[in-house]
């Protein structure tokens, strides 16, 4: 069967397809994307703005309509921290719906973890041990530890790339009493949530499962993207240090020129940086590998679960069910199985 998944995410928009069935890994069909850093569109009350939601509203019918030219079956639409703490994010979810007909629920940041770290368990297998998962997002920083499918530990605190630029890294290039203090914020903010995950002892892999993740260690000589999947891709906190001073002296510009770096990347590349340097160094790892599933993939094998275990597929708790037509109809006549 072809699922969908639709991730509004705070850095990008993306829809992914996929061709998968119970037992079987899901391979990629097609997808549409979009940069759409929401977290840009926050008015100084913190509500996402009409700009902002213009252009959500713009890529969900986008998106509906892609999914339904490509005859998928079913589509999970969900959204993260960029809505889940815009103050005014229930108001737009609720106009989301009302004029795309599109649910998209709200993934709290302990589900991310959970669902994210339950995709990395899928990749590596049970011969992998215990795993910690660490995700930089654009809005928030999600880490996972456990032994089982699903983490014994999940915790999301505010170390998103793109919310430290905004809020911190105000100059291009930023001032190094600017980076500094930010070094310092970053540190104050992981020791409590390290602390957290002590009393459950030591992982056997650490995994990365981001675009941030990815992209530091393609600069720091990681194998490109189109090596493939199965390349094992390492990133060295010895490199990440390394890294992030060179980034730091760096303009915006100059950074497109590092291997990886697009151009809605380059600006929070630093930011992303000094959070995986201080993970790395707070849970006292030297490296970390790089994972190519993540939550979008964690949603779909969970799907996928379901139609083991319970027959026809039921929505999870955090993601909502709908049908797409096998011929592409207007937004108006496309609305969501209850």
């Amino acid at each position: 069967m072809r699922l969908g998944v639709l991730d509004i995410g705070s850095n990008t928009v993306h829809l992914l397809l996929v061709d998968a069935h119970p037992g079987a890994r899901p391979v990629a069909f097609a997808s549409h994307k979009r940069p759409l850093s929401l977290v840009q569109f926050l008015d100084g009350d913190g509500n996402i703005n009409d700009a902002g939601q213009h252009e959500l509203i713009e890529f969900v019918l986008e998106a509906w309509e892609f999914a339904a030219k490509h005859k998928a079956e079913d589509l999970l639409a969900f959204c993260t921290s960029a809505v889940r703490e815009a103050t005014n994010g229930a108001a737009v979810l609720a106009r989301v719906k009302h004029e795309t007909t599109v649910t998209l629920r709200e993934l709290s940041g302990s589900d991310e973890a959970s669902m994210t770290f339950f995709a990395v368990r899928r990749w590596y297998g049970w011969g992998a041990g215990p795993i910690l998962d660490l995700d930089i997002g654009g809005g928030s920083f999600e880490m996972a530890l456990g032994q089982d499918e699903l983490p014994e530990l999940a915790l999301s605190v505010p170390l998103g790339a793109s919310r430290l630029t905004r809020d911190w890294l105000h100059d291009d290039p930023p001032s190094a009493k600017s980076v500094k203090e930010l070094r310092r914020y970053i540190r104050a903010t992981l020791k409590p949530a390290v602390r957290s995950f002590q009393k459950l002892g030591r992982a056997n892999l650490v995994a990365g499962t981001s675009k941030t993740f990815r992209s530091l260690a393609r600069i720091a000589g990681a194998a490109p993207s189109a090596a493939g999947p199965y390349v094992k891709r390492e990133l060295f906190a010895s490199d990440l240090g390394l890294w992030a001073q060179r980034i730091s002296a760096m303009q915006i510009d100059d950074r497109l020129h590092l291997p990886g770096v697009s151009d809605a990347r380059a600006p929070q590349l630093l930011a992303g940086a000094l959070v995986a340097e201080a993970a790395l160094e707070l849970f006292q790892f030297p490296s970390l590998e790089i994972c190519p599933w993540a939550l979008r993939e964690g949603l779909i094998l969970r799907r996928l679960d379901q139609l083991v275990s319970e027959g026809p597929l039921q929505p999870a708790p955090h993601v909502t069910q709908t049908r797409v037509p096998a011929e592409p109809q207007t937004p108006d006549a496309m609305a969501p199985v209850r």
